[in-house]
């Protein structure tokens, strides 16, 4: 198998890691490029951070979705679709103006990771990985033999994985307040969860698993309400040393840390 190679770049306040699994050619260089700047170019448009970005100017100069770029009425046609299927467990109205950061990066991290498309199609890349502050786009030529071997952290134990997952083609994407504390905030109560609690799905794509990642952390261990209606392949919700995995929108086992040592 050809040898793999990792770029990164700063980018939407955390880091961007591109690994290829190709000889390092020039169009490769620039289909590296091209995902770089399809994330940098969606950061100005859409960061909560950046005075002159989109969202800002339409939170702070009352600004019409058609005032500003298209892209961001089409992720608030996303984000009202996910608080209907999430029985508002996604809320990207939940601040009083519109702030899609639960959702934004696996929509932006997908549509970077097209500019290996022709790259994948005629082979010159066995496989790209896109990881976008610990979530991941994985991406397999349909000539190659190549699996993604993905750890997922455990919440609490330092240094150890509480699953392994293997990918060819989709998404790994974890929420949860193991990284960031308590900065997930239950849209229905306003409250902030204290956690410790961490969520992780495993989906076609990384907006799908992203988004929903961000509901079961939400939801939480007891509430898997949720998962009938999600479209993603499988998943693990943690919390407080309960675990509880689905796959196929059913529920496959439950177990507490230390039963299983």
């Amino acid at each position: 198998m050809t040898a793999a190679f990792t770029v990164v770049e700063p980018v939407m306040g955390t880091v961007a890691s591109i690994t290829v699994v190709s000889e390092r050619t020039e169009r490769v260089e620039r289909a590296i490029a091209a995902c770089v700047a399809r994330l940098r170019d969606d950061e100005r448009v859409f960061s909560t951070y950046r005075d002159d970005s989109d969202i800002s100017r339409l939170r702070d100069e009352g600004l019409e979705l058609g005032d500003v770029d298209p892209r961001v009425a089409e992720v608030a046609a996303d984000c009202r679709d996910l608080r209907e299927r999430s029985g508002g467990r996604f809320d990207a109205h939940w601040r009083g103006w519109f702030d899609p950061t639960g959702y934004v990066k696996g929509w932006s991290t997908d549509a970077a990771t097209r500019a290996f498309d022709e790259l994948l199609a005629d082979g010159e890349v066995e496989a790209v990985g896109v990881n976008v502050g610990g979530d991941m786009r994985l991406r397999t030529a349909a000539t190659s033999d190549h699996v993604w071997r993905i750890g997922i952290a455990h919440p609490t134990h330092e240094g150890e994985l509480l699953a392994t997952v293997e990918v060819v083609e989709g998404a790994v994407a974890t929420s949860g307040t193991s990284e960031r504390g308590a900065h997930l905030v239950d849209p229905r109560t306003g409250v902030h969860l204290a956690g410790p609690v961490s969520a992780t799905v495993i989906a076609d794509d990384l907006t799908t698993a992203d988004a929903w990642a961000t509901v079961a952390a939400i939801a939480g261990i007891d509430d898997l309400d949720w998962m009938p209606v999600a479209p993603v392949a499988s998943g693990i919700v943690w919390e407080h040393g309960r675990t509880r995995r689905f796959a196929g929108r059913v529920e496959v086992s439950a177990f507490h840390d230390a039963l299983v040592g």
